[in-house]
């Protein structure tokens, strides 16, 4: 049953036709827990807060579907908004992108052109960029535009998908770049071919390829709710006398925050992925998707 609904709304998230819905009727039914509003000014209103209680953030505006040079070129210019609001208030945040919506699927010339205007922006404001990743079919594409980045900015790091055949080598071939990785269990639909579709083989991937990047000496973002991984990072960290300074925690915005204050707490890094816009809805489909909890949040909230 698990499985049937996390199809289903991965199916849901990619429907244009709701997507262009839930744009025109604001963030209901429990979007809100999830998404921190619509404008800058909403979200810089929770990184404050979240700043507060010691949690440190990385901010993402939310695009999907952009299939035009017009679109793609507003994206990056509430990027750059993003970047310069961070700048301005003095928050402790980083930006997270897609490059689907910086124009990857329109031309190589336009998500270049975009990407190296919001870095230019970010070297300025000091502030770090990370280039989420999406499906398989846009994976190598987006690591080759990463690699050419990295050899001209520092700034800028990337996400790799534990779920994935190819990861292990991958972690291995980036290391020359000694890059800063988010490392993830993975979030898309993807056929068996390219991914592991038992939950038992990604997880053994997700600490393998933790416990890789972390003994390459690089810094590792390991961004996951799952409590036995969180677990096996602090014992791998203490049995290979790695500093605290060398990794983090990262979690959603609203998923397990009580656990994210405990980790803070407990003298650890802990970043909070902040997703805000209009452009809000296949996100908050995949975090349905992803645990069954979340459905029922939504739920009890659409009754009230």
């Amino acid at each position: 049953m698990e499985q049937l609904l996390r199809n289903f709304f991965l199916f849901l998230s990619k429907n244009k036709s709701l997507t262009k819905m839930a744009k025109k009727y604001g963030l209901r039914f429990g979007a809100s827990r999830f998404v921190a509003g619509e404008t800058i000014e909403q979200a810089v209103k929770v990184i404050k807060d979240l700043n507060s209680k010691g949690l440190e953030v990385t901010i993402d505006y939310l695009g999907e579907f952009v299939d035009n040079e017009q679109e793609a070129n507003v994206m990056a210019d509430h990027c750059i908004i993003a970047i310069e609001a961070i700048g301005r208030e003095k928050l402790k945040s980083q930006l997270s992108l897609k490059m689907t919506s910086m124009g990857l699927d329109i031309s190589d010339e336009v998500v270049m052109r975009n990407m190296y205007r919001i870095l230019d922006a970010a070297t300025k404001n000091h502030i770090f960029v990370t280039i989420d990743m999406e499906d398989f079919t846009r994976f190598q594409k987006t690591l080759d535009i990463f690699k050419q980045l990295k050899s001209e900015y520092e700034n800028i790091g990337t996400v790799i998908q534990a779920y994935l055949y190819r990861t292990e080598k991958d972690v291995s071939d980036l290391n020359e770049f000694s890059p800063n990785l988010r490392l993830v269990k993975g979030a898309y639909k993807e056929p068996p071919e390219v991914a592991f579709p038992e939950k038992k083989d990604v997880d053994e991937n997700y600490k393998n390829i933790i416990k890789m990047h972390l003994l390459n000496g690089n810094y590792t973002a390991v961004a996951s709710h799952d409590e036995a991984i969180i677990e096996y990072t602090k014992q791998l960290v203490k049995e290979n006398h790695i500093s605290n300074d060398q990794f983090e925690f990262q979690m959603l915005y609203g998923i397990r925050n009580e656990r994210q204050l405990e980790l803070v707490q407990e003298g650890y890094k802990m970043r909070v992925y902040v997703p805000y816009g209009t452009d809000w809805y296949g996100y908050f489909m995949r975090r349905l998707a992803e645990r069954p909890a979340n459905v029922a949040f939504v739920l009890k909230g659409m009754f009230k």
